[in-house]
């Protein structure tokens, strides 16, 4: 009996995905790729999904991942979507949803129906269900953002106020030392990205002597930081503009990025010139270069710097400055914004478990 259901399983699963993905729709739909984290395996969450997608005619599938999310894929009018999204943060009763990330898009590939996909057979799915479900009640506690960015601030106030040069506080805050035991403190946590600013399209009108220890510091970091995430299987990005930055700089970005390709345990994100509003416009000249003319949310999703990257859940701001001058301007609609009294130098791990607790404090509504 259990063969002939296994059977039946991939069956569908290769009809519902594996032919699909051979026929283009004939009429444009949307599409949301949704990533639920938390307390989600071992619970119905997946049959629960599917009753809410039937229900109102979507297509597509819900998979388990080995490290204990649910992805989901669907397609079908956005107002249906949209009633899928809003149901998937409550789930059903046993669930804890702790963390929900999603993005739009133009389906491309077309769904004849909504599935349960098995990417192993039902013994081995059970097995790692449960076993999930186990580690979510040892590990009791609130959400946890899935994304934290970080607006690095305070650096040269730092400096001054212990009587130093200005270029010692970002020589202390932008040094590996300073930084990994964040990064060790944001993977302890759950935190699956993390991203920091550290170079503004406006800060080229900065001296050029500070501008040239920035890039000094940050390709020192690039360097010692691609060593510790090959060892440690931690991907690397760079988001912003890359036709300015000096080529020495970005060799040893593109070194890291390439050497950390296909790692995904854990994520950390560097921002050069970068600025919210310049990556908005280049967004939408690469569109119209495309020859799209109706632009939808989706696609500018898709050609954003941070295309494939989950929104912030959370963004910090240290030195007690209360403004965000437009930090992933489009990417923060729902994020949640803390900003810290400390300088970045002493922005410590303490520090940053004091932001988390904060941010479970909050409940998140996602504009119902």
């Amino acid at each position: 009996m259990r063969m002939l259901w296994e059977q039946e399983s991939k069956r569908k699963i290769s009809k519902g995905l594996r032919g699909s993905l051979k026929s283009k729709l004939n009429n444009i739909m949307d599409e949301i790729k949704i990533e639920i984290f938390g307390r989600v395996q071992g619970v119905g969450f997946r049959h629960f999904v599917k009753e809410n997608a039937d229900r109102l005619g979507l297509t597509g599938f819900v998979r388990n991942k080995d490290e204990g999310s649910v992805t989901i894929i669907a397609q079908g009018e956005k107002e249906k979507l949209n009633e899928l999204f809003r149901s998937v943060h409550r789930g059903p009763q046993f669930a804890n949803v702790r963390g929900v990330s999603y993005f739009w898009r133009n389906a491309i590939n077309k769904y004849d129906d909504f599935i349960i996909a098995l990417d192993k057979g039902i013994l081995e799915d059970q097995t790692r269900n449960f076993l999930n479900l186990g580690k979510s009640f040892l590990n009791i506690r609130g959400k946890i953002p899935n994304h934290i960015a970080i607006i690095p601030d305070g650096n040269r106030r730092w400096a001054t106020s212990k009587g130093l040069d200005p270029g010692e506080g970002h020589k202390k805050s932008g040094s590996f030392e300073n930084l990994l035991p964040l990064l060790e403190e944001a993977q302890n946590i759950g935190v699956k990205y993390v991203t920091f600013w550290a170079f503004s399209t406006e800060n080229w009108n900065r001296s050029k002597g500070e501008i040239r220890l920035l890039f000094d510091l940050i390709s020192k970091w690039s360097k010692e930081f691609r060593e510790y995430a090959v060892r440690n299987q931690i991907r690397f990005r760079h988001i912003g503009r890359r036709d300015r930055l000096p080529k020495r700089l970005m060799r040893e970005i593109e070194k890291a990025e390439e050497a950390t390709k296909d790692f995904s345990k854990f994520n950390v994100q560097i921002c050069l010139d970068y600025g919210g509003r310049d990556e908005i416009v280049r967004a939408i000249n690469k569109l119209l270069k495309e020859g799209i003319q109706q632009i939808n949310e989706g696609d500018i999703i898709n050609y954003l710097d941070s295309s494939g990257i989950p929104d912030p859940d959370m963004i910090i701001r240290t030195s007690g400055e209360q403004r965000t001058s437009g930090f992933m301007s489009f990417q923060s609609a729902y994020a949640e914004f803390y900003f810290a009294d400390v300088n970045f130098p002493d922005f410590s791990p303490e520090e940053l478990r004091k932001a988390v607790a904060e941010f479970q404090s909050r409940k998140r509504r996602f504009g119902r």
